[in-house]
Order: structure tokens, then sequence, then C-alpha cells
């Protein structure tokens, strides 16, 4: 179907994809009533579909040059830099969800995923750190004492974590929702709440990179389980990262986090992963921290996501890759398309069939190891569906979509 397209005070647009989940993503919630409204009122109202999607909304937008250009004298560049969105929802058992501004950029896609039953049902989402107005990180050791063995649990080597537990606070506010989501999920909810998706490709992956290593460092060491908390990390910038739950991510971001998401920066004689602060290198400019803008610039430049991050961390740091993921059935052992054959091969089989149990578009197939144009066409829907560039090969990204979801849907029948 044709995008619904509106008019608005830009010439410019933005997508928007909306996707309805209910436990999680194991099931997608069919039949959900949503309208997407701005400033001028509703623009459209739709249902999903069975997996759970609306087709696509193309959103006015700002010009992407009010993203890409850094404010000068502390002040914001000439307009903002995205349009914001409120999106209503309710499902057929009348549970109801709102979002409120909804970024969209410029020649971008805004994903918004929509959960029921949800941890929070009414969502506000702030503008992006790098935009000001919230506190500055206070300094820490790059590297930090490891907990006492006798107490926390010491890993060998950093782990990927299945899942995160963010509270919504500072770590001493108890009266703060604690929220519960995969690792991936909140690397790319922060870098989404940090900085504008408008950047370069490798500006953003610098700047995803940081976030990772700073989160693994956060886990690694049991930063705040070590003192009692229950939680993994918080919100607040002045401890940790920015987070909004439920906010809308980018899948310019998406993507570069599927991609790189188990990569880590070390120093050459160091396990853990670096405690990689950053600012946003206009309002606050810290020596030996990434500067956000700073990052963007160098990547206009040419500059690659490790000549930038070298820029700032220094030139002998090493880029480290996690070589397990909690929670995962069986690790990515190389890229599977036409023509691929064995337990790999069967393995994605397995797992789409399963999936394709709670979401019907996508084909079922014979597990019987062999890659052909049948398992082509199941991963290709299944990329569509969660909203994966429909390539029909498994990749890396692909890959670990698959097992996630494989997880949840998995859970989601032990429970039933």
């Amino acid at each position: 179907m044709v995008p619904q397209i509106i008019r608005g005070i830009f010439m410019s647009t933005g997508t928007l994809l909306v996707s309805a989940f209910e436990n999680s993503r194991g099931k997608p919630a069919e039949n959900v009533s949503v309208t997407v409204s701005g400033k001028e009122g509703i623009i459209s109202r739709s249902r999903t579909n069975a997996d759970g999607l609306l087709d696509p909304v193309l959103l006015s937008a700002p010009p992407d040059t009010f993203s890409l250009t850094p404010p000068e004298n502390g002040e914001t560049a000439s307009g903002d830099p995205f349009a914001v969105y409120d999106i209503s929802a309710r499902n057929e058992q009348g549970e109801e969800v709102s979002i409120n501004g909804v970024q969209v950029y410029e020649n971008t896609v805004s994903l918004q995923n929509i959960i029921f039953p949800g941890q929070n049902n009414n969502i506000d989402i702030p503008d992006p750190a790098i935009m000001g107005g919230q506190p500055e990180k206070i300094p820490e050791s790059e590297i930090k004492r490891l907990p006492d063995a006798g107490g926390t649990v010491v890993l060998p080597e950093p782990v990927v974590p299945g899942q995160i537990v963010v509270h919504a606070g500072v770590p001493s506010d108890r009266s703060a929702p604690d929220y519960t989501l995969g690792f991936q999920d909140y690397i790319k909810n922060v870098a989404s709440s940090e900085i504008y998706a408008t950047w370069p490709r490798e500006a953003l992956k610098a700047n995803i990179i940081a976030i990772i290593s700073f989160t693994l460092n956060r886990v690694y060491t049991e930063w705040y389980r070590g003192k009692g908390y229950d939680f993994t990390i918080t919100s607040s910038t002045a401890y940790d990262q920015a987070f909004t739950y439920g906010r809308n991510i980018f899948s310019e971001i998406s993507d570069v986090v599927d991609e790189v998401f188990n990569l880590y920066i070390s120093r050459p004689d160091y396990t853990q992963p670096l405690f990689a602060q950053y600012c946003d290198g206009r309002r606050v400019k810290r020596s030996g921290w990434l500067s956000q803008w700073g990052s963007k610039e160098l990547a206009d430049r040419g500059y690659t996501a490790m000549r930038i991050l070298q820029s700032y961390y220094g030139r002998n740091i090493v880029l480290r890759q996690a070589r397990r993921v909690e929670g995962i059935p069986v690790s990515f052992s190389g890229t599977l398309s036409v023509g691929s054959r064995g337990s790999a091969v069967r393995t994605v089989q397995q797992q789409l069939n399963a999936i394709s149990d709670n979401f019907p578009l996508i084909p079922k197939l014979a597990a019987d190891g062999i890659f052909g144009p049948k398992t082509r066409e199941s991963v290709r829907t299944f990329q569509k569906v969660f909203r994966l560039p429909e390539t029909g090969v498994v990749d890396f990204s692909t890959w670990y979509r698959i097992s996630d979801v494989y997880v949840a849907v998995r859970r989601l029948a032990e429970n039933n």
C-alpha cells in the first residue's frame, strides 16, 4: 500500500513505522486501533494487520540541516531538528497506550513499538540529551576496581547480557520505576535519546560503540548491584546515559546496533570494557571523553568509527568482541544464503517455524538444513516483520534477531 502522506510546514519528510506486540514481542497485536496526530490534528487512523504492523506513514519533518548543524555560543541550531507527533493505540481488550513526542527527522525511518501490556502505558518522549537541559555527567575512572570475588560473581570475560534493568532516576531515588528490556533494545533507546539519527553512519557507529562499552562496564563490574541496588544502570545522565522507556528509535541507529552490539572498547592490558565517557562537545568539553558533535565533524571528514574513537580515547585502544550473548541458544557461525547447508541452516529453519506460529505471515519450512528459495522467502518475510533490511540473507544481525524473537516466543509458550 502507498504510504499515507500529509502536508505540513516543511517540504521534507520522514517515515514512521508502527509495530504492535503482546508480551514483549513474543506475539503480534492484531487489529489494534492506532491514531497518529500532529499539531494540526489527526493525521491517520488505521489498524494493525495479523503481524501487528501498520502501513508506513510519511510525515512532514524539518530540513536535516537543523540536526547536522551544531549550536553556536550555547544556542540551538536555526530550527527544531525534528518534528514531533503523538500516537494513541487501543487493542481489542480495551487497553490503551499513549506516546507523546514521537520524533521524526528528514529522510529517516522512525520505529515505534507498542507493547501490550506495557511497563508504562503513558509515555512522554523528551528532547535528545545533545540538545541540553539534562545534568552533566559526573566524571569516573575509565577502569573500575572489580567487585570482591567473595560477594558478587566476577565474570571471566565480558558477556552481552540478555536483559538490562534500567532505574528511571538517580540511584538513590527508591520511588523511581525500574524497566527491564533486552540489551540491544536498551542500546538503541540510549543512542536515539542521546544523538541525532541523521548523522553519518561512522559517527553513529562510534557513538554506539562508546555507549555499548559504557554499558558493559556497568555490567561487568556489577557497579550498582555491588552497592546494594537491584538494577544494572540508571537513566540519569549525571551518572549514566539518557533513556526513556517506550520511546521511538530510528532505523539508521537500529541497523548499526544490530551490527556492532557485541563490540566494546578496552585497553590492551585489560579485559574490562572501557568506561567510555562522552559529552556533547559544545556546551560541555572534557579531555579524554568522546565529543558527540566532534565525532560528527570527524565523520564528515571521512574518519572511520575506529579512528574517531582513537581521536578521543587514545590510539592504544582496542575493539574486542564479547564471545557470548546470554539467552541465545546458538551463537552466530557465519552468513547463510541460498546454497548454504548444514546444522546452522536447520537451526534457522526450526526457529522460524516456531516464530511463524505467532507471526502467520512468515512461511513454514521443511527443516532439512538446505537454504533454498523458500528459506530465503521466509527470512525475507521475517526481516520485513521485524524491520530489518529485506535481503533474504541470514547475516549477523538477522541471526541474533531471529534468536531473540525465538526465545521470546518460546518463553511465551512455556508461560501459557
